[in-house]
């Protein structure tokens, strides 16, 4: 009996047809957050490059960032992505990625 593709598997397949798809890139970039973060920025930093306009990239990748210590790279594309999520007019992801560069700076007043 055949066991059924991983779900990392299946991403991997759908990468391997389509390598430039954004959604199967971040899947991955998602997929590998855990367990394999230098993997993971890897496919986020591709999104960047090729796939500029792709909000949800900005978000995760500036946490990543931070968590790889990379304070500059972080602040720099929570700042862009501030610009692109705006003028894509999503306000959401806007408002998400302003707290996040908020707390990054420190200047998030609320109690604790």
């Amino acid at each position: 009996m055949e066991t059924a593709p991983t779900r990392l598997q299946q991403l991997l397949a759908f990468y391997a047809d389509d390598p430039n798809d954004a959604f199967t890139i971040y899947a991955l970039a998602t997929e590998y957050r855990a367990s394999e973060p230098l993997r993971a920025m890897e496919f986020y930093q591709k999104l960047l490059d090729e796939h500029p306009d792709y909000v949800g990239t900005y978000y995760h990748a500036g946490k990543l960032l931070e968590q790889l210590n990379k304070a500059e790279e972080a602040e720099k594309v929570y700042r862009k992505g501030l610009q692109v999520s705006r003028r894509a007019g999503q306000m959401h992801a806007a408002s998400e990625l302003q707290q996040a560069l908020n707390q990054f700076l420190g200047l998030d007043y609320e109690d604790d």
